[in-house]
Parts: C-alpha cells; sequence; structure tokens
C-alpha cells in the first residue's frame, strides 16, 4: 500500500469535481482529482455537451426542411448518422483536451481509478490511499429506470440513445421531463414518430403551467405525441421492436423505448456511511454549506438534494473550495439557478412559478404578466412562437422569470439577476432593451407589471 497526502482530495472529475478541483489549485491547495472513467463526467461525455450538440444538429436539419419559407431553396436529403455522431464526438473531444490541459496547468493531480471514502478523511484507489484535510465528494447521478423494466437492447438509457447509430423511425419516450422533452425534439427533427409518455398531467412538470401548456402546444404542431396522466405498465422486446403497455391497456409498438424518468445519485457501495456520511434516499445529508456529518467531508452536485444541474454543481464545486481555502461565499438558493431545457421550442425558468409564489404569499399578494412573443420583432424573423411570463409580489419585487420560445435561454441570465437581486419591475423598466432582440420581450412583460406597458393593451 502506498499513501499519498495531499491538502484537498476530490472523489469524482465530473463539473462539481473538477470545479472545486481547479479552484482549491488556483487558491493554493495541492489537489488530488480521483476519477474512473474521463474527466467532464456525464455533463461532458453523455449528457449535456453532446445531446446539445444533437439538438443544434436538429435546428439545422428544421431549417432546411423550412428553407422555402424563408425564401431559400434547399432540401433535406436525410440524416447521416455517422456523420452526425463525428461531429458530436469531435466537439466532445475539443472540449475534453481542453480541460484535461487546465486541469494540468493548475498542477492537479489526476488519479484514474474507482474511488472508495474511507474513515479518517481518505480516498482508497485500488492499493493507494490518499488522504487530505478536506475531502469533497462529487461521484454525480445515474440514469433511473422503473421496477421491472430492465434497460437493454431495446430498451434505451440517455447513454445508450446517444449511442445509437442510426436515427429510429418510431420511438416511445417513458418520461416528459428535461430529458424525455430533448431527445424527442431531436428525433422528431430527424423524422422519426415519437410519443412520449408521463405519468404527470403536462410535460415539463416542474416549470410553470404556462411554460408546460405552450410547450404541449407546440409539440402537437410537429407532430410529436403526449400521453400525459397515465402510468407505464409493462414492456417487451424482439428482435426488431418493442411494444410499451400502459395502465389504461394502451400498447404502443417502437424500434426503440427511451427511459427517462430521471436521474439518481451514484453514492451506493462508496463506503460513504461508514465513513460517517449520512444518506437519504442515496443522497448525500448536507448542511446549507455543503458540509457533510463526517468532519472534513464535503459533497457537491447530484448526489446533494435538489436540481440535477451541471451549473449547480459547478457552482457549489466552486463555493465547497472557497469555504475549504477559508473565504466566505455566498450559497446561492436553489431557487436563484436558472434551468433551461433544450427542446424546439426552448424553456427557461428561474425563481417561482406562479403556484408555488401564491403558495408562499397568498393569491393576493402575487400578480404575473405574460407577453406573447408574436409580438416580439426578432422572434417573428427567426419563426418561434412563445411567451415569457414574469411573476412578482404585488408592490415587490419579481420572484419568478418564465420563458418558452426558440433560443429564450440565451435570455435567462437577465431573468437570474432580477430574481437574485430582489429587483422591482419598476427598477427594470428604464432600462434599455436593443432593438430588434428577443430581449425586448423581457422588457415588455417589466414595463407592463410597472404600469405602463407600450405595446399592449
Amino acid at each position: 500500500m502506498m499513501a499519498h497526502e495531499f491538502d484537498v482530495v476530490v472523489l469524482g472529475g465530473g463539473s462539481g469535481g473538477y470545479a472545486a478541483a481547479l479552484r482549491a489549485a488556483e487558491l493554493g491547495k495541492r489537489v488530488a482529482l480521483i476519477e474512473k472513467d474521463r474527466l467532464g463526467g456525464t455533463c461532458l461525455h453523455r449528457g449535456c455537451i453532446p445531446t446539445k450538440a444533437l439538438l443544434h444538429a436538429a435546428e439545422i436539419a428544421d431549417s432546411v426542411r423550412e428553407a422555402s419559407a424563408y425564401g431559400i431553396t434547399a432540401s433535406l436529403g436525410g440524416v447521416d448518422a455517422a456523420g452526425l455522431r463525428a461531429y458530436r464526438e469531435g466537439i466532445v473531444a475539443k472540449k475534453f483536451k481542453g480541460l484535461e490541459g487546465l486541469v494540468s496547468r493548475r498542477g492537479i493531480t489526476v488519479v484514474a481509478g474507482e474511488g472508495r471514502l474511507e474513515p479518517g478523511r481518505a480516498v482508497r484507489v485500488g492499493e493507494d490511499v490518499y488522504t487530505a484535510a478536506d475531502i469533497v465528494l462529487a461521484t454525480g447521478s445515474y440514469s433511473r429506470t422503473l421496477p421491472g423494466l430492465e434497460p437493454g437492447g431495446r430498451i434505451l438509457t440517455s447513454e445508450t440513445a446517444l449511442a445509437l447509430d442510426e436515427v429510429p423511425s418510431r420511438v416511445v419516450i417513458l418520461g416528459g421531463g428535461v430529458i424525455g422533452v430533448e431527445f424527442a425534439s431531436v428525433w422528431r427533427s430527424f423524422g422519426a414518430e415519437v410519443t412520449i409518455v408521463e405519468a404527470l398531467e403536462h410535460l415539463v412538470p416542474n416549470e410553470d403551467v404556462a411554460l408546460s401548456k405552450g410547450l404541449e402546444r407546440a409539440y402537437r404542431k410537429r407532430g410529436i405525441q403526449a400521453r400525459l396522466g397515465v402510468r407505464f405498465a409493462s414492456a417487451t422486446q424482439d428482435a426488431s421492436s418493442v411494444t410499451v403497455t400502459l395502465e389504461d391497456g394502451t400498447a404502443l409498438e417502437a424500434d426503440y423505448l427511451l427511459v427517462a424518468v430521471g436521474r439518481g445519485p451514484a453514492t451506493a457501495g462508496l463506503g460513504l456511511e461508514e465513513a460517517g456520511v449520512a444518506l437519504d434516499r442515496g443522497f448525500v445529508v448536507v448542511d446549507e454549506r455543503l458540509r457533510t456529518g463526517a468532519e472534513g467531508v464535503w459533497a457537491v452536485g447530484d448526489i446533494v438534494p435538489g436540481l440535477q444541474l451541471a451549473h449547480r454543481g459547478f457552482q457549489q464545486g466552486v463555493f465547497v473550495a472557497e469555504a475549504i481555502a477559508g473565504l466566505d461565499p455566498v450559497p446561492v438558493p436553489e431557487t436563484q439557478i436558472p434551468k433551461v431545457t433544450y427542446s424546439h421550442p426552448e424553456v427557461a425558468s428561474v425563481g417561482l412559478t406562479e403556484a408555488q409564489a401564491v403558495d408562499a404569499h397568498g393569491a393576493a399578494g402575487v400578480t404575473s404578466y405574460e407577453y406573447n412573443l408574436a409580438g416580439n420583432g426578432k422572434s417573428e424573423i427567426i419563426g418561434t412562437g412563445g411567451l415569457v411570463k414574469v411573476v412578482r409580489r404585488v408592490d415587490g419585487p419579481v420572484l419568478g422569470v418564465h420563458l418558452i420560445g426558440d433560443r429564450v435561454g440565451e435570455l435567462i441570465t437577465e431573468g437570474q439577476l432580477a430574481v437574485a437581486w430582489e429587483a422591482h419591475p419598476e427598477d427594470i423598466a428604464p432600462l434599455i432593451h436593443a432593438h430588434p432582440t428577443q430581449s425586448e420581450a423581457l422588457g415588455e412583460a417589466f414595463l407592463a407589471l410597472a404600469g405602463k406597458p407600450l405595446h399592449t393593451i
């Protein structure tokens, strides 16, 4: 056995882990980063980056298909699955190489292998033990499934869906959350017949209902079917197809079934509880500063209860590194973390939904305004419908900003600033939004809530 001593040992090299390692090294700490697969984790290799590359390719396919509406003569000859894979993998490889170089230049020791936490602030990798004053747990998440539903063959997870070497003709997607609706958007743009099965009453059910209904309308227009409020019962497959049976007796046949029912925390078999780290349904129990019950052990990212977002994990990694270094970072509340679903159309939000605001402040204490993108010049130019919805306290600050429409994810940072700074619409109304931009739609909503709408009656 060999012993290695560092100031900080990070277990997991995904968004939260590598952010913690980079910031800790920047603050003068000697850092070891342990990763069993590749730096960048799920987000870089099997999640955010490759799926968004597919979504961009899907946007191009739609643009070519609809080119005549813009006076351009073009035709879509098909989708080259091999070329699509090469494009996606090229982007991932470039980002991976850049991350490896960045970690190396910061002097971080990267340890390849599967780590296991041990008592006394140590992580074992094979016969080697890495000890430190502080341990950061950042082991990420895995694709969940349902009891009796075993992925394999024609039953896919998001990871195996990315590895397909074909564009399916018919797909059933189990789950209408972010992952489900993004894959539905991609496959429909590539020409597949898509049916989403969601047990709850709406797609993207964690969003404001105005956005959920807007996405459902847009998907109906695109020909994406949605079976809402009905539960999955069983699935059977053969060499060429899969049959999905719902609890209402409906049978759906497709080439593939994508299981997109969420992600679970990757904490099993890591020795966490034996080392004094408490778990709740697999998630690591932490305080408001991301400290676990074991002294000197912290946790960040998808293993911490809350939003499972790469940028949340990244921010938490930076927060923990600064706390370890003796700084006094300020935690970012979950309600101030922006969310984006990169479907066509996109869905973006930050803060409270109207229902959550009413629960917190009462119906009489909350007001909202919806501005339809049909009134926005840039949205008309790029051919998108949608809306901007802003929720505020009556005579008080902005509580939530909710958007649906192509490219609206680029606007959500302004919404985050309004919510985080507890700005009143009257504070934002005098500010100028460039014309023509989609940001003007946000400006119009703030103007309306400030009592001086310009382009609405």
